[in-house]
């Protein structure tokens, strides 16, 4: 009997889920209830604390066990305990299934048994020394009780109330098992040999964007893993070798977060704790919101608020922008990509933002600043990406449309735009900033 439980919002276990992440679980609940009444089987949505929901539904159909698949989150951790602890004590086995990961946590460790801050020795030990366990065949059919027990309606669950907002996400995005499969299948067949050379580019779709149906357990990491390495040489297969190297990466920041679990709000370097970040909600707004003054930052900000998704290069540039032209801190950005992003993990997403801030594992040094003109010159060169998404500039020229500030004023007019008008002027101005920055960074590292 599969069942799907959500905390009550009072729940002091409660976890916020973002936004764009509650669409998404709303349509990838409602395709598996579909996909599960074809094996012959209901879908029992319930609400409240899971432990006292299972014990209730397991004395409702005479279930003498309960299997549960284990959370890749560290502030879940004691709440599957707690199940385990509580169904035992009332006589009900807990099976306990691995999460949608490569290799278990905590079985990529040094010589030391310390856990790796470093990404390449964690994927050549990974590689090296643990199996990536074999994935089992769904099931054909299910057998439900002979009473189904009662169920909540998937609109009692009350996750899809941003449906406005959201109302670009069903254009791009096709939530549930079904969707995963056709979109991994297109990737495959279309762009994954491309995908160490395309992966970066904002005008191409050289990315995968599995990153949601990854994150909600619609894809099989192991069974894609399987299914690509079966006959790979990883030293001509060069795009599908990156793309297995980047789910490596995911594996990293979900054992980083689970062995640094503080991580999610505190920066890892704990040199950072003294940085002097900068409070500025106008500044904060107008990244939100795209409208900074730098194309390729207000390109990937508005598709972000369109389709709950960016490239994975665009974020870089967000972030860094964010984090260094700004001097916001990283904790701001990862909250607001929380909210926004209908991928967002929380591993992933703390990874990535300190990485960018300096301040994690593996991370880019804080003085390394992303130049946002040349940024978007490097992989949107024709200003592709920002037409789509910025169509006020979209007569300009590749040459004007990455700096408009620095276009003739006639060139401006016979585009229709007038800067501070149609477009805003820089909201900093980067050369300045970057000097900020590292005058900044310098007062944490004498």
């Amino acid at each position: 009997m599969p069942v799907y439980i959500r905390l009550p919002d009072d729940s002091s276990q409660t976890t916020t889920i973002g936004g764009a992440s509650k669409w998404w679980l709303h349509h990838s609940l409602e395709s598996l209830a579909r996909d599960l009444k074809t094996l012959g089987s209901p879908l029992i949505l319930r609400i409240g604390a899971p432990a006292h929901v299972l014990t209730q539904l397991c004395t409702e159909v005479g279930a003498t066990r309960v299997a549960i698949h284990e959370s890749l989150d560290p502030r879940h951790a004691t709440q599957d305990d707690a199940i385990e602890i509580e169904l035992n004590r009332v006589g009900i086995e807990v099976v306990r299934f691995a999460p949608n990961l490569l290799w278990p946590i905590g079985s990529v460790l040094s010589n030391a048994a310390k856990p790796y801050q470093v990404f390449t020795h964690f994927w050549n030990r990974g590689r090296q020394t643990v199996d990536v366990e074999q994935p089992i065949e769904s099931p054909k059919e299910l057998r439900p009780p002979h009473k189904a027990p009662s169920s909540v309606t998937l609109k009692t669950l009350d996750l899809n109330a941003n449906a406005s907002w959201a109302s670009g996400f069903g254009s791009r995005w096709e939530p549930g098992e079904s969707g995963a499969t056709n979109a991994f299948n297109e990737f495959c067949n279309q762009r994954i040999q491309s995908y160490h050379t395309d992966r970066d580019r904002l005008d191409i779709p050289g990315w995968s964007a599995l990153s949601a149906p990854l994150h909600f357990g619609e894809l099989s990491v192991r069974r894609i893993w399987y299914a690509l390495t079966a006959k790979l040489d990883w030293d001509t297969h060069l795009g599908t070798a990156a793309f297995l190297r980047q789910l490596g990466w995911r594996d990293f920041a979900i054992h980083l977060l689970n062995q640094f679990p503080h991580t999610s709000t505190e920066p890892l370097r704990e040199q950072f704790d003294l940085f002097p970040w900068v409070s500025s909600p106008d500044h904060l707004r107008r990244w939100q919101q795209g409208m900074t003054g730098f194309p390729v930052v207000d390109a990937a900000m508005r598709n972000l608020w369109t389709q709950g998704w960016m490239p994975n290069r665009a974020r870089m540039i967000v972030a860094s922008f964010l984090c260094k032209d700004l001097l916001i801190s990283w904790t701001e950005g990862a909250a607001w990509f929380m909210d926004t992003l209908v991928d967002a993990d929380l591993a992933n997403n703390t990874l990535g933002w300190q990485w960018t801030a300096g301040c994690g594992a593996d991370a880019s040094p804080f003085f390394r600043v992303f130049n946002p003109v040349t940024q978007g010159q490097k992989f949107d060169p024709d200003g592709e990406y920002i037409r789509t998404w910025v169509p006020e500039l979209a007569k300009l020229s590749s040459k004007d449309i990455h700096a408009p500030w620095d276009a003739h004023d006639e060139t401006l007019c016979a585009a229709g735009v007038t800067l501070g008008k149609d477009y805003p002027h820089p909201i900093v101005d980067h050369a300045q900033a970057r000097l900020d920055a590292l005058s900044a960074y310098a007062t944490i590292t004498k």
